[in-house]
């Protein structure tokens, strides 16, 4: 069995060595392109959800889930202007309005807008860990961590306040064949 505190070791010993990076490959390329626009997608929804929610929960939820992501999205687009990746086309900004004035019929409701950032956020974890799976690289492996990590702690937070609510969605629970009722 790998010994998890040699592997660490070696992780950093690679981090600090003064040999050269070999050049990323095209599928690390591909990952971080497609996260940084899947990040950019989502910081437009959360723009969205500030625009029709009044809830401040919910505002105080979206705007930590924007300064995480725009945090992520700078450190991410540095990363690729750093390595020679071109940055794709995003979706601009949306302009502040106010909830009060947007149309019933158009407006998000709290419970969608908070299972909209919980989808968004199990999206780009699973973008995390492909990018980790892809890495060859050691950096890079540990930029996918580092993201992942900040996901899971402002997941936590969304799921308590999910529960609080009772906006999280629950599939139908499976109970297999010849499993004893209670009754």
């Amino acid at each position: 069995m790998s010994n998890p505190f040699e592997a660490v070791w070696n992780t950093l010993k690679t981090l600090i060595d003064d040999e050269p990076k070999s050049p990323l490959h095209i599928i690390e390329a591909g990952d971080l392109w497609t996260y940084y626009t899947a990040l950019e997608e989502f910081i437009r929804y959360e723009e969205v959800g500030l625009n029709t929610s009044t809830d401040d929960e919910i505002l105080e939820m979206l705007t930590d889930a924007i300064r995480v992501c725009e945090a992520q999205s700078q450190k991410i687009s540095a990363f690729m202007v750093k390595e020679g990746i071109p940055l794709p086309d995003v979706t601009s900004a949306k302009p502040k309005s106010d909830p009060k004035e947007v149309p019933l019929g158009v407006k998000l409701t709290d419970d969608e807008i908070a299972n909209g950032i919980a989808f968004k956020i199990v999206t780009l974890m699973q973008l995390c860990g492909k990018g980790q799976a892809d890495a060859i690289r050691n950096d890079v492996g540990v930029l996918w961590l580092e993201l992942y990590g900040e996901f899971v702690s402002f997941g936590a937070t969304l799921k308590t306040l999910m529960r609080k609510r009772g906006w999280i969605k629950v599939p139908p629970y499976y109970y297999p064949p010849g499993t004893p009722t209670s009754k």
